[in-house]
């Protein structure tokens, strides 16, 4: 198999560029939107391995896309990654496979993307 294709969503630019850089580095292929509704025309037209989602967006919230992503995308890992841990008591956040805390620091959110591509893909993505 070859490289794990990352979608990175938040309507900040400067963190989607940050994560673009970061995993990119790390020898994924990354696809970038800026709010759910991009995200979800995205997934609708190329398959990506799993998503890094932010929740506190304008229009669609992180929450209200994984929602349509989890019902359209039973198998889609999805992180949500957020400044704001109280999110983590909403009942619907549950529904993604893992919660990171934003910060400058990366190597949670890397550590939990190679979980989550080992235990969907085993061994055959970055």
């Amino acid at each position: 198999m070859g490289k794990a294709k990352l979608l990175i969503v938040d309507d900040e630019e400067s963190i989607r560029l940050l994560y673009q850089q970061e995993f990119t580095d790390e020898g994924y292929d990354v696809v970038l939107a800026s709010s759910g509704e991009e995200a979800l025309k995205v997934l609708n037209r190329e398959p990506v391995d799993l998503v890094i989602l932010d929740i506190r967006m304008k229009e669609m919230s992180g929450l209200e896309a994984l929602q349509h992503i989890v019902k359209e995308k039973k198998n889609l890992p999805v992180i949500l990654c957020s400044a704001y841990s109280s999110y983590q008591d909403d009942f619907s956040s549950w529904l993604a496979d893992a919660y990171v805390i934003k910060s400058s620091d990366l190597t949670e959110l890397k550590e939990e993307v190679r979980r989550l591509l080992e235990k969907y893909y085993g061994g055959g993505k970055v």
